[in-house]
């Protein structure tokens, strides 16, 4: 007699994790099947994201960071360091300690919850079956109320520079190096690009990425991507704009990499490559023919905006479906399922998803870009105010960067928030609840920040908004 659940989740990533534990919170059976494999060999939950994805490049940027501002930062504070020494092999080992202790803890939250962690790989067959084929081949019928499809995404491989795991590899092998790369090449001047680019740059490597786009972060407010392209230029990584490869040939001394830009064919020969254009749904042997899951266009599962597929009671969430392929945008959308299936109501607010990348200066933003609002035809004003003038980031010694706040011109609601500086991905956690309340600019003017701290920012750029401004000349 095969096994039976209330809710099998496939995928043990940000979003399936995080639903398996919500359903076991309103108190169903759950099961969470999940295959993902380390290059140890050694099965883990947590996704990507976990293992090979947001927790271990931001433990990598946090090292490279510190090892950088204690060879140009510290010495302005009055720290003397002497001969700074990398040690690039402890570095990574303090990166795989954390990746170890995150992802045990899921398979200790799944054991509190008394959810079933299945290891292995699970695939929805018709009438909400699924199959479950254990890592010895052992192959069962597990009979689901409910199932969430959570199978996450993988990079994009081109044809012209295909994976080879030693010099041209994908964002997890640009995580494993065991030496700096003298020369450094990255396709792709997006979050993953630019981060990974950070990582080995600040460590030594001469970085040059290759973007295809003429427009540097197509996706962010324009102020704020002028402000993070200059920083970038100054830390010495050089991005190329308009650059299109055509090609990537790997060697005994290296990578020959051909590009086009506005001056016509280009080359240049770099020691490893990173290519970093982007991820795609895995759905992989997820479902069989007769299962009824619909794929769009883009490969990404078909739901509506509660998730909901069109088999009843098949839901998928995370990078599987329609939206930024984003941790906390899976995880809400496996909290929203999750309590859909228990009967309560539920939602995820798909307008106001922060977007953070965590270089130095960090770049975050939620809600609208000036660009859109201003498409969008609806009057509006903006208020923005640099971190030169923040006492606190002074202190810091960093103060590079600007918060940016756009706000309409005929109730003052808050339409979007943009910053570049000194960390502005927690910084921006107050714009959220802020976009999420319907808040306006007299909101956050009327709160009061504390004194020094990197929020008055935020405060400021509130009052720049109607002139207000009380640390930095208003427009006149």
């Amino acid at each position: 007699m095969s096994r039976s659940f209330d809710v099998v989740v496939v995928g043990a990533g940000p979003a399936g994790y995080v639903a398996a534990i919500r359903a076991a919170q309103h108190g169903k059976t759950v099961a969470c099947i999940d295959e993902w494999r380390n290059k140890d060999g050694k099965n883990a939950f947590g996704g990507t994201c976990l293992n090979a994805g947001c927790i271990p490049s931001k433990a990598l940027l946090e090292s490279s960071e510190l090892f950088h501002r204690a060879q140009h930062e510290f010495k302005k504070h009055g720290i003397k360091t002497g001969d700074l020494e990398l040690d690039l092999a402890t570095m990574q080992k303090r990166r795989a300690s954390i990746v170890r202790q995150l992802t045990g803890g899921i398979a200790g939250l799944f054991k509190a919850n008394k959810i079933e962690g299945l290891v292995g790989h699970g695939k929805l067959l018709a009438g909400k079956q699924v199959e479950f084929t254990a890592v010895d081949g052992a192959v069962e019928v597990i009979e689901a109320s409910n199932v969430i499809l959570a199978s996450g995404s993988s990079p994009i491989e081109i044809g012209i520079a295909p994976f080879d795991d030693a010099k041209i590899v994908d964002s997890w092998g640009a995580l494993e190096f065991d030496g700096v790369p003298k020369r450094l090449g990255v396709v792709g001047a997006g979050v993953i690009g630019l981060e990974l680019g950070s990582v080995w740059s600040r460590l030594g490597a001469k970085v040059t990425i290759l973007e295809a786009m003429e427009d540097f972060l197509f996706m962010a407010d324009r102020d704020v991507a002028k402000v993070a392209a200059k920083e970038f230029k100054l830390q010495g990584i050089d991005i190329k704009l308009g650059a299109k490869v055509s090609g990537a040939k790997a060697g005994k001394t290296g990578v020959a990499v051909s590009y086009d830009d506005k001056d016509g064919a280009q080359s240049i020969e770099v020691d490893k490559l990173v290519v970093a254009v982007g991820r795609k749904p895995h759905t992989d042997n997820l479902f069989s023919e007769d299962a009824g899951i619909q794929l769009d266009e883009r490969g990404f599962i078909v739901v509506d905006d509660e998730c909901r597929t069109r088999v009843k009671g098949v839901y998928a969430v995370g990078d599987c479906v329609r939206g930024p392929m984003l941790a906390h945008k899976g995880s809400e959308e496996g909290v929203m399922a999750a309590d859909i299936i228990a009967g309560e109501i539920a939602e995820v607010n798909y307008n106001v998803i922060p977007s953070v990348i965590y270089t130095a200066p960090e770049i975050a933003w939620v809600g609208k870009t000036e660009a859109e609002v201003k498409n969008s035809g609806r009057a509006y004003k903006t208020g923005s105010f640099p971190f030169a003038a923040s006492g606190r980031a002074k202190a810091m010694e960093q103060t590079s960067g600007m918060a940016k706040i756009i706000s309409s011109q005929d109730d003052d609601e808050i339409l979007g928030v943009h910053i570049v500086g000194p960390m502005a991905g927690e910084l921006i956690a107050e714009a959220v609840l802020a976009l999420e309340f319907s808040a306006s600019t007299e909101d956050i003017q009327r709160t009061i920040h504390a004194h020094p701290s990197l929020a008055e920012a935020l405060h400021e750029a509130s009052l720049a908004v109607d002139n207000k401004a009380l640390n930095f000349p208003n427009k006149r």
